[in-house]
């Protein structure tokens, strides 16, 4: 019985630390970050309140918030379901890339069909386009073994050119006459709606929740999702249990290619209205560091999003109060994923060291000590 009340708390405990470890990284990232302000010579605490109200404070701080997080929540959401077959997407960049183009193409051709439907194949289209950029990266991945950070990586570069060929006379896709690289305008009908009357907030943020809330659930409680997790887990235990790890793992890229083309759908349907020339900048990998923060849970990913949201929409308002460069935001997202990993193998040595005591104390009884 008192065995069994302690491996209870031993799991409750792995519980406590897994869900405890991005807000210790979080709190000790601030620490770290209030001391460069220090050194900087502005007030940490007059930061930090005004990156506060620049991020919660009005209205139209929680819009600004609201759609800076939109696209890493979805693209955090692309790395992570990867993360839990075993598997990483460093193609976030290309995928929004694509997906925003099939979406733009879809959201620009006039269609005698309702808004809404239009609106439905603009989204899908971005899906697709998002699984088509990662088709070949995960058959290679998949059914050759070819590593799938180095194929996916690779084709955020060409994805970038290509869709800078796209925008550029005299390509069909690209506006005349006018001053920057840009796609004609999407229809009314095929943009998504602004949730909050005269701010930017739009129906991609409903989106991403929804779609973070979806995958949880199918991880946890769907066929899909368990054999995710084991091929995650153990491919080959995976294999003796009768999962076809190639096609599990063919179908997670998938998947996790289409949901990046939906962070790139998003921001041209309910944002931009328009596909711009290089307008994705960093955002992919910005998702992959909200992933690894959370260790890719999808309900994590709705908050840490929002976080890293919050410091994005923030930073120009403690620019203008206290002087320190907007960019304090990017260092406190950095110093984060860093106090993360190193807290995880912090956990990982200190786990390490209990088994070995364990192994010598059992090791002692089984020899008479």
């Amino acid at each position: 019985m008192n065995e069994r009340i302690k491996n209870v708390l031993r799991g409750f405990r792995g519980i406590v630390l897994l869900g405890a470890r991005p807000i210790l990284a979080i709190i000790l990232a601030l620490t770290v970050s209030a001391v460069l302000i220090w050194a900087a010579g502005a007030n940490p605490i007059k930061a930090y309140a005004a990156l506060l109200e620049g991020s919660f404070g009005s209205v139209a701080a929680l819009a600004n918030t609201a759609v800076r997080a939109t696209p890493l929540i979805l693209g955090g959401l692309a790395v992570g379901l990867g993360f839990k077959a075993g598997l990483w997407n460093i193609g976030g960049e290309g995928q929004m890339y694509l997906g925003a183009a099939t979406a733009t193409v879809v959201g620009i051709i006039p269609l005698p069909i309702p808004t809404w439907l239009h609106l439905l194949l603009a989204v899908v289209a971005g899906f697709a386009g998002g699984a088509l950029w990662i088709l070949t990266p995960a058959f290679l991945r998949a059914y050759r073994g070819v590593s799938e950070v180095v194929s996916t990586l690779m084709l955020n570069y060409v994805a970038g050119y290509f869709i800078s060929w796209l925008l550029h006379e005299p390509s069909p896709l690209a506006e005349t006459g006018t001053f920057f690289p840009m796609s004609p305008s999407i229809l009314p009908g095929a943009r998504l709606p602004i949730l909050v009357k005269g701010t930017s907030m739009h129906g991609g943020l409903i989106l991403a929740i929804v779609l973070g809330v979806i995958l949880y659930f199918i991880l946890r409680h769907t066929t899909f999702g368990f054999r995710t997790r084991m091929v995650g887990g153990n491919p080959e235990t995976a294999r003796y249990a009768g999962v076809d790890v190639k096609r599990q793992m063919f179908r997670v890229l998938l998947v996790c290619g289409g949901i990046g083309g939906l962070a790139g759908a998003s921001e041209v349907l309910g944002l931009k209205w328009r596909l711009f020339d290089y307008f994705v900048s960093g955002v992919g990998y910005e998702g992959l560091a909200l992933a690894i923060l959370v260790n890719g849970n999808p309900l994590s990913m709705i908050i840490g999003g929002i976080f890293f949201g919050s410091l994005k929409a923030g930073a120009n308002k403690m620019q203008i109060v206290t002087g320190i460069e907007a960019s304090m935001a990017l260092v406190i997202q950095a110093l984060t994923v860093l106090f993360v990993i190193a807290i995880g193998f912090g956990e990982r040595a200190l786990l390490d060291r209990e088994q070995q005591k364990k192994s010598h104390a059992e090791e002692s009884i089984a020899n008479g000590y």
